[in-house]
């Protein structure tokens, strides 16, 4: 079995729901069960590489005809229906942009999502250990030998180990992420992850105004929760050929790796980069 990770790296905030709450967000995004980060879920992302493969002569029908793109993603025709070759994954948190009293914002993980990516990626990185209130963080996000994420002062110490940075700075060729991660990067406790990935998401009011009456039309008032821009998930991608990563690959670089994931692709939701590593 051949093994890649797909990174995904928000351009936009990005909201891929699960269905509507009766908690105090009205659509809040989807999350693991047990440790509640945010997620992508595996389906959410074969969707839309099966749409790279849709042919679009008939705008009314568009098909998924391309031979690549039922070989590896499957077909959906009952009389030839069968499962793709490439197994994919939910796409995980790897890294979570919060604020920072200094340096504008920083980039946080934790050592529970730094241990799973190890063991999906087949890497061995420094082991971290953090406790509620310090974190591992570079100099330039320090205040007197602290650093200040959203409303939380933390003690710091230490700096993060240099072969978890070169690691990360492999992952995507974005700008911002590629040139700033050395300097963001900062790695805190798993329950200060958990809480920040929990709470520190943007919340988006929406309404529609009435033409008529003036005011917001009935039930058309509604708040989403949407992950920030400048996240960073992982997918798993598994296949028995190595062939299938080159031809997916190709129709990436052919889509200038840009893809949308989730809800309101119109108003600008739900740009990622994504690369395959």
């Amino acid at each position: 079995m051949n093994t890649k990770l797909m990174t995904i790296f928000t351009r936009t905030p990005l909201h891929v729901g699960c269905g509507s709450s009766v908690g105090a967000v009205d659509q809040p995004v989807a999350r693991e069960r047990h440790t509640r980060f945010p997620v992508i879920p595996g389906s959410a992302i074969k969707g839309v590489l099966a749409d790279l493969w849709l042919d679009w002569s008939d705008p009314q029908n568009p098909k998924r005809d391309d031979k690549d793109g039922v070989k590896l993603l499957g077909a959906e025709s009952a009389d030839v229906a069968h499962a793709g070759s490439l197994l994919i994954g939910e796409g995980k948190l790897l890294a979570f942009p919060v604020r920072s009293a200094k340096h504008c914002f920083a980039w946080i993980t934790c050592p529970l999502a730094l241990k799973r990516f190890a063991a999906d990626a087949h890497k061995s990185l420094s082991a971290v250990d953090v406790t509620n209130d310090s974190a591992v963080a570079p100099q330039c996000l320090k205040i007197d030998g602290n650093v200040v994420f959203e409303e939380y002062p933390l003690a710091s110490d230490e700096t993060v180990p240099q072969d978890i940075i070169d690691e990360f700075k492999n992952l995507s060729d974005e700008p911002t992420w590629k040139d700033e991660i050395q300097n963001r990067l900062s790695i805190v406790s798993d329950e200060l992850f958990a809480y920040f990935a929990e709470n520190a998401c943007e919340i988006a009011n929406h309404n529609r105004i009435d033409d008529a009456s003036g005011v917001v039309a009935n039930g058309a008032l509604f708040s989403q929760e949407n992950v920030p821009s400048e996240t960073m998930f992982y997918a798993v991608f598994n296949s028995r050929s190595s062939n299938d990563f080159e031809k997916l690959s190709a129709k990436l670089e052919a889509e200038k790796n840009l893809l949308q994931f989730g809800a309101d692709m119109t108003t600008g939701l739900g740009w990622c980069s994504v690369v395959m590593k």
